[in-house]
């Protein structure tokens, strides 16, 4: 959301008080100008401004639909993560041995360090450092300073995976059927990690929003010039509402654009990264209260 949970009208405005504030002030200026001072020839006709308004709302709104696919694609991205990743782990714990029925210290590893490469790739996507996150830390095991020096942590932990997976084969626990079935799941984490970084790593043109913000302000004149006439002081009010209503769509467009941001329209990832070490620690038989809250949520009680 762009307010948070029980937020009203008036939060919106407050959120674009500057634009609301040039929309009132140049609305009001006209109808000055007409009304008080007698400029009856300060207006202009309804119709080339309807045909405007017209074309500024499908580029606004052409903005907004472009952000919201990406913003799409990448909860569709860490929707395949979830299903990969509890394939991943049934595989792990299928395809490997047990000991008394028991996953072993090696199944352990690779579960637990595959939850770790799911909190990496949220805080990384989210720009923070994955070694300040508890979550990545506790789930990572060994020595955590060997990675400190990756260019590409989560990527390094995918290869340490694969690393592990091929010395098992080469050990004879693993057959090469079950380890190519295995390496598939490596490919698909990697390439749901390369659509993220994709849409984290290439904004939409500036000149999208660039544009929109200049006409949406141009607007805000135009408009009470061709309402003057015929509302009056009502200009004002109706000025306010149709121009924020363009503002209003091409700032849902800006948010929506990087998903994986710590704003309100933000995707959980927190919640879902969470989920995911859950559903790894309960196939792993981790009792329930030595596992984390699968709900994680800011201040404000929003899901992050």
């Amino acid at each position: 959301m762009m307010v948070s949970n029980g937020g009203s009208v008036l939060r919106l405005f407050q959120w674009q008080w500057k634009n609301s504030l040039w929309f009132v002030c140049a609305a009001t200026l006209v109808v000055v100008l007409h009304d008080v001072v007698g400029f009856s020839w300060l207006q202009l006709p309804t119709v080339p401004v309807a045909v405007i308004g017209g074309a500024l709302g499908i580029f606004v709104s052409f903005r907004t639909n472009s952000a919201y696919d990406r913003w799409w694609e990448g909860r569709k991205l860490w929707g395949r993560m979830i299903n990969t990743s509890r394939h991943f782990s049934s595989q792990i714990l299928s395809y490997l041995p047990k000991e008394d029925r028991k996953p072993t210290e090696v199944q352990q590893a690779l579960v637990r360090r595959h939850a770790a490469y799911v909190h990496a790739l949220r805080s990384l996507l989210r720009l923070q450092d994955p070694f300040e996150d508890e979550d990545f830390l506790r789930m990572l095991p060994g020595d955590v300073d060997v990675w400190r020096h990756e260019s590409n942590l989560t990527h390094a932990l995918l290869a340490k995976q694969l690393d592990e997976l091929v010395a098992l084969h080469d050990a004879g626990t693993l057959d090469a059927f079950r380890l190519s079935d295995l390496d598939e799941s490596l490919k698909h984490l990697l390439d749901i990690q390369g659509g993220c970084e994709r849409i984290k790593k290439t904004p939409m043109p500036r000149g999208y929003g660039f544009i929109a913000e200049r006409l949406i302000l141009t607007f805000g004149i135009l408009f009470p010039l061709s309402v003057v006439a015929t509302i009056s002081w009502f200009a004002i009010p109706i000025s306010l509402i149709v121009c924020l209503a363009f503002g209003l769509i091409s700032e849902a467009g800006r948010v929506l654009e990087d998903p994986f941001t710590m704003f309100y329209n933000g995707l959980p990832l927190t919640s879902i990264s969470r989920m995911i070490e859950v559903n790894l620690e309960d196939r792993l038989g981790t009792p329930k209260d030595e596992q984390p809250d699968m709900i994680g949520v800011n201040e404000h009680g929003i899901l992050m």
